[in-house]
């Protein structure tokens, strides 16, 4: 049965309310044929984050559109030149051993991360090590993979790791491989059953960009 906007919204200032991180009341929600937008300001990127997953949680929720801005406490400001050695210095702990092939940018509080690296999971714990970091208004995480030659029937392996996800209907998504590409296409329940399908089609060996095109039922 489909929510309308008037009840998905509902839900969305319910969920935002009942997450103990978030001031709800900075907030503003609006609903247009399932699609959600959010208005108004957070005080940390991380918190921005958060919102996302608030979100992409809440059932019906078919598209989301952020307009958050991101207004740090205080007038003093950390300039971007301490963020970035905090920065690296964060990187060089979460990834030791590919640190080196990382550079950081920083303008305005703004994070750009550029370089190359093997795993997608190494890309995202890069975003994780400095997300956090005091001063930061955003992050561009531009890293590339490396294209990997790997064994194995790599469409094979993605169906698989969706039938194993009890949250996810497998035999409702299709998976086609094109080299080092995936595209997802088919039916999903829910919102974050779409971050569900796309995290088991990056943790395959192999694969350097994910094409999503699941629709929510």
């Amino acid at each position: 049965m489909k929510i309308d906007d008037k009840t998905l919204k509902q839900n969305v200032l319910d969920e935002l309310e009942f997450e103990p991180s978030i001031d709800s009341t900075e907030i503003g929600v609006t609903v247009d044929q399932g699609i959600v937008t959010l208005t108004g300001h957070v005080a940390s990127y991380a918190q921005k984050l958060i919102l996302d997953r608030v979100v992409s949680q809440v059932k019906g929720v078919q598209g989301y559109a952020e307009e958050v801005e991101v207004r740090l406490p205080g007038t003093v400001s950390t300039s971007d030149d301490e963020i970035a050695k905090r920065a690296v210095n964060s990187i060089k702990w979460r990834l030791p051993a590919d640190a080196e092939k990382l550079q950081v940018k920083v303008a305005k509080g703004w994070i750009t991360l550029t370089g190359t690296l093997d795993w997608n999971y190494q890309k995202e714990n890069a975003t994780d090590a400095v997300r956090n970091l005091e001063g930061v208004r955003g992050i561009d995480n531009l890293i590339e993979l490396r294209p990997r030659v790997t064994s194995g029937d790599v469409k094979k392996q993605i169906e698989n790791a969706l039938k194993r996800n009890a949250e996810v209907e497998a035999s409702a998504i299709r998976v086609k491989v094109t080299g080092n590409k995936v595209t997802l296409e088919g039916n999903v329940k829910a919102w974050y059953e779409r971050r569900i399908a796309e995290r088991a089609a990056w943790s395959t060996p192999g694969v350097t960009m994910v094409d999503d095109h699941l629709r929510t039922a």
